[in-house]
């Protein structure tokens, strides 16, 4: 294995996008949002109140691991449990008044970085790169 190895650079361009977020999270006064949290945001963005369930299967996370970070975001003050109308035995996933907040700075900075790579790739390269980042998720 060598720092051509496909999951070294796939584990590396993470922490580098993970780093850009982070350095233009903490600029814009939200250095208390991780990158990670963008498991859980991103799906909430698309679709609030979500089940615990139906949230881990869209972010791709066990629902172990999504309990650990619904706890953390709590704790963040970024999301909030409801219990589920139709079923009091479940809850749903929902996004607080400071999520909303968020939600701009976040839009914001992957339009950002978004631009960076298409300046850097071009679109053909990008669109690319996005098509086979997908099928490889879904593999």
């Amino acid at each position: 294995m060598d720092r051509d190895d496909l999951g070294f650079l796939l584990a590396k361009a993470t922490q580098h996008w993970n780093e850009l977020l982070q350095e233009r999270f903490r600029a814009a006064g939200w250095g208390e949002v991780r990158p990670s949290y963008g498991s859980i945001l991103v799906p909430l963005f698309e679709e609030d109140g979500l089940r615990i369930g139906e949230l881990a299967r869209r972010s791709r996370l066990s629902k172990q691991t999504m309990t650990t970070m619904v706890r953390l975001l709590e704790r963040e003050g970024l999301v909030r449990r409801d219990r589920d109308p139709g079923d009091g035995r479940a809850f749903r996933i929902a996004l607080t008044p400071k999520a909303h907040r968020f939600r701009p700075v976040a839009e914001e900075t992957l339009r950002e970085l978004g631009a960076r790579a298409h300046a850097r790739l071009g679109q053909r390269r990008l669109e690319a790169l996005k098509h086979d980042l997908k099928e490889w998720i879904d593999t």
